[in-house]
């Protein structure tokens, strides 16, 4: 079975990133032939001599009526060395929250520059969305190469800006890739360019297929969060009980000292059963139910845990916010927070500082949090959590912020400070020097 790799694109408006990964899905062969002849049609009705291939991401009808990505679009497909699930997002500043959704689960992300325009605000902020998430890889594909072109120097110019950009947020260089491209030509996409002989690096596909791909750490702790109890009470099954749920991070086997929290009670795992029969052991990624030595009391949103190495218990902890409510978030707020399958009312008691991801500085205090602001909080819950660090685990270690009143997500929460910039804020709000590092609001 082929390896799968979970990336996500971003970058600003028009920066063509639905046609970049239109061009991968054409040029790929990964597209029916009916949805083919519907763009086709839909190109030809727009006065087009060629097929538009945004048209095969932006399946919203307002999409392509206004020519824009509104929707995170998901889209598969594969090669023969490798398997790929590709999270298409927004470019708008409104619709940032999109991209925090579709970056959530990203092993990496491709960014799209116009090269005529170069880094912009938008490039800056999705890099730190990316980096805040834990996205291990980036590329940056300088788009409409073409059109300035194929400028060896502005290329140059763009990547060395970029990359050193990155790096301060924390990439080291080697997990940082820059491409020339043109994705509404071709060129450099799949198949290798004869217009930029200057360039010797991989094409965006011969990248994809090679970089390496890690999951969780193969020795990060057992975590499995339980989703549902199974209690057949058949004849058949007369004393089953089994809990099922997904492994959040680590291994799993048979004779394993495990302990169920909140409760922490400790039990031993006394079998594994899979959709394919019993197992010995189980790993990160895996669906699966497990059958415990003692009838301990587990409902939906426990956490059964490595007992040699558990998470904390905490109902008070320090997180960051990619903050995606309309209305800010101000100190005291009465909100939600899902963590895992476990949902608890929490209040958010202090904000502490706000990042700025144009600068890569950090606001001491700030009064409030707005749409895209990004910040450093302090989180009290109702009833103790088992949470990780998200930068030892990005499952166990993140959540969500909902509001009480209609259910609507209002945040994504990471617990601690994955930006080390966020752990070292300069200035403070009152600060004259820090106005002009505030990012102004929607």
């Amino acid at each position: 079975m082929s390896q799968l790799l979970r990336l996500a694109t971003a970058g600003s408006v028009d920066d063509g990133k639905s046609t970049l990964v239109g061009r991968l899905l054409y040029d790929t062969k990964s597209v029916l032939a009916d949805t083919l002849d519907a763009v086709h049609r839909a190109s030809a009705d727009r006065g087009l001599s060629t097929p538009d291939l945004s048209l095969l991401v932006d399946g919203l009808r307002s999409e392509r009526e206004q020519g824009i990505t509104i929707d995170v679009a998901y889209r598969y497909f594969a090669t023969p060395k490798r398997s790929f699930v590709l999270a298409d997002t927004p470019g708008h500043v409104q619709y940032t929250r999109n991209t925090v959704t579709g970056a959530s689960t990203a092993q990496l992300g491709v960014l799209l520059v116009d090269a005529r325009n170069g880094v912009v605000e938008q490039t800056r902020r999705h890099a730190a969305v990316l980096a805040l998430l834990g996205v291990p890889q980036l590329v940056l594909a300088v788009n409409k190469i073409d059109l300035v072109g194929y400028d060896e120097q502005t290329y140059r110019r763009i990547a060395k800006e970029f990359t050193a950009h990155a790096t301060e947020l924390g990439y080291p260089e080697s997990n940082v890739v820059t491409i020339p491209v043109s994705a509404l030509v071709g060129d450099n996409v799949v198949d290798r360019s004869d217009q930029t002989p200057w360039y010797d690096g991989p094409t965006l596909l011969e990248h994809l297929e090679n970089v390496p791909v890690h999951a969780d750490a193969e020795d990060a702790p057992f975590r499995f969060p339980v989703q549902y109890v199974i209690r057949p009470r058949t004849a058949e099954f007369p004393d089953y009980r089994g809990y099922a749920g997904q492994i959040a991070a680590g291994k799993v086997s048979v004779g394993d000292e495990v302990v169920v929290l909140p409760s922490g009670i400790s039990t031993t795992v006394t079998g594994i059963d899979s959709p394919h029969g019993p197992k010995q052991s189980a790993e990160s990624g895996e669906s699966v139910t497990l059958l415990l030595a003692d009838d301990v009391d587990i409902s939906r949103g426990d956490l059964i845990a490595a007992a040699s190495a558990p998470p904390r218990l905490s109902d008070e902890f320090d997180a960051t916010l990619c903050w995606l409510g309309d209305k800010p978030l101000r100190p005291g707020a009465r909100v939600l927070v899902k963590h895992g399958a476990r949902t608890v009312q929490a209040l958010v008691t202090e904000l502490r500082s706000r990042f700025d991801e144009q600068t890569l500085s950090s606001v001491d205090g700030p009064e409030s949090l707005s749409l895209n602001d990004i910040g450093r909080v302090v989180v009290r819950s109702a009833e103790q959590l088992p949470i990780d660090d998200y930068a030892d685990s990005r499952r166990t270690g993140a959540f969500l912020v909902i509001d009480p009143a209609d259910g609507s997500t209002l945040a994504g929460g990471l617990v601690g400070a994955p930006l080390s910039q966020l752990d070292q804020p300069e200035l403070t709000e009152a600060d004259p020097a820090a106005q002009d590092l505030v990012s102004p609001g929607p």
